[in-house]
């Protein structure tokens, strides 16, 4: 009987695909295993390239989208391993993860499952790595908001068990679907996948199953894993609030009919106040600066015409009169006017575009306030006061949001790029940058630990070195060459603590640039 049976259920991401192939066979070199791709009638090529590059896959192709547990179940009837697992085609494992499951799970005659932890394209450690069951009371802490208020406690954070420490084995109840590992024997006895769930939702049926036939989950944080994360499905999107949602309802009437009635109530009112807040929230993120910059800037009038007695103005802001709505109208439309011509809206805030954004603002203001009748227009005195408060509050704002992690904010428009692999690959890289004309400052960093002389001319550090590299450059971009260092490195790098807006590469053959949610040629 072969140890492990991988199952991998692909749907129109051929390059994420072809990067998880790459690591899953990197990892099962000294294992018996066999590895099964099933195709939901992809239309980008994914099954010539599993047929050209990987010859020993099983390969099932079907001829229509058939869903995730009937295509799951496909490949698990005719699997031969001890193991099944179950496993994402946007994921990366490390050389060893496999074999560091195998030697955990046969020292537990317990396991029915085991999950691992996931970091996602940035490193960021995936709370979805470890989960309890989804309860009407546990599903509506997380739906209205509970969990994300609490997200340490015991009663509220039961969703994604907040309060164990994501480095520490622990039993679980849910694993996730992106990386679940099974015995067989279990499944041959409670069932595969149930396919009344096209997907979401069946990996928290199967893992509930699981227990409740006698058998353990665990979370076995040994070992990670990247997981892209919605290169399949846009989690961001209301498309997903429904088909999730209504998961979760199938589950509730299978697994809790008592409460079954009242839980699909609740569900049903979260669903469409999640969808509406899905396009609020999409509405603000987009125009969440120039929202900002509004509220901040009729605060600062406010306060000047509440100043107005104390500081001597000859004039103030009289709403109720033909030229005052005017007046506000005239200072808010010239300085988002002004960040909006010279972009310091974009989605990465530069603090030049910023400073410009608001010297345009300025000739703007000045410039139609100087047509206004001279009993409206602002007086010098009054000008000079809502300049200096605008001057001080639009980059305070800017600063502040980037400390609280809720803004993208770059300084300038060099870009820090750091490529760790050999020489060749470097040049490669560099070329690529020139090309596409980045002002960029390349760091080059040693794949390993151990530098000659000559090589210290030409890299600027070792691996060891690359976190203290990155926060002292302000690095944006770190690229990885798998060819010149194992995925277990380049993870345990991704998961170190660094500058919180690094996007990781990874190359693939150094043919293919594979980030969270770009691919590149090289």
């Amino acid at each position: 009987m072969l140890k492990l049976s991988i199952i991998i259920v692909n749907y129109n991401v051929k390059n994420f695909l072809d990067q998880c192939l790459n690591s899953v066979f990197k990892g099962i070199t000294k294992i018996e295993a066999e590895v099964f791709v099933v195709d939901n009638i992809s239309t980008d090529g994914s099954v010539e390239m599993v047929q050209k590059k990987y010859p020993s896959v099983k390969l099932i192709a079907n001829e229509k989208n058939v869903g995730f547990s009937i295509a799951n179940n496909q490949a698990i009837k005719i699997a031969k391993g001890e193991y099944i697992l179950l496993l994402n085609p946007d994921t990366v494992v490390e050389e060893d993860t496999f074999e560091k499951c195998i030697q955990f799970s046969d020292n537990q005659t317990e396991l029915g499952g085991l999950g691992v932890k996931m970091i996602d394209g940035n490193g960021i450690f995936l709370p979805e790595s470890k989960r309890g069951l989804p309860t009407p009371s546990v599903s509506f802490y997380k739906i209205f908001g509970l969990s994300s208020l609490f997200p340490k406690s015991k009663k509220f954070a039961k969703y994604h068990l907040g309060y164990l420490n994501e480095d520490e084995t622990n039993e679980i109840e849910i694993l996730s679907g992106a990386y679940m590992w099974m015995r067989k024997s279990v499944l041959d006895e409670i069932g595969y996948l149930d396919e009344g769930f096209f997907m979401y939702g069946e990996d928290i049926d199967l893992s509930y199953r699981i227990i409740q036939a006698g058998y353990k989950n665990y979370y076995f944080p040994k070992t990670k894993i990247i997981h892209y994360k919605g290169e399949s499905t846009k989690k961001g999107s209301i498309n997903y609030v429904f088909v999730f949602y209504n998961a979760m309802i199938i589950f509730s009437k299978k697994h809790f009919t008592k409460n079954a009635k009242a839980f699909s109530f609740f569900i049903n009112i979260a669903i469409y106040l999640r969808a509406a807040l899905a396009l609020i929230v999409r509405f603000i993120n987009y125009f969440k600066l120039p929202l900002i910059d509004t509220g901040f800037i009729l605060l600062i009038l406010v306060l000047l015409n509440f100043l107005k007695p104390y500081l001597g103005f000859p004039n103030q802001i009289e709403i109720n009169n033909e030229y005052g709505l005017l007046n506000v109208l005239l200072v808010v439309m010239s300085f988002i006017t002004g960040q909006a011509i010279l972009k310091g809206y974009t989605q990465t805030v530069r603090i030049n575009r910023t400073l410009w954004g608001m010297v345009l603002g300025t000739v703007l203001l000045v410039g139609v306030n100087a047509i206004f009748p001279k009993e409206y227009s602002f007086s010098n005195k009054f000008l000079i006061s809502i300049l200096s408060g605008i001057i001080f509050i639009i980059p305070s704002t800017r600063f502040t949001l980037n400390y609280f992690n809720k803004l993208k904010l770059r300084k300038n428009n060099n870009k820090s790029i750091i490529v760790t692999g050999d020489k060749p690959f470097i040049e490669k890289i560099s070329n690529l940058v020139e090309k596409q004309q980045t002002i960029s400052e390349l760091l080059k960093i040693n794949p390993s630990n151990n530098c000659s002389t000559e090589d210290e001319d030409f890299f600027i550090g070792k691996k060891y070195q690359l976190k203290d590299i990155a926060q002292i450059y302000n690095t944006s971009e770190v690229i990885f060459s798998s060819n010149n260092m194992t995925y277990k490195d380049i993870i345990e790098e991704m998961s170190q603590p660094k500058n919180k807006y690094i996007d990781y590469k990874i190359s693939l053959r150094n043919e293919l640039l594979i980030g969270g949610s770009t691919v590149e040629k090289i």
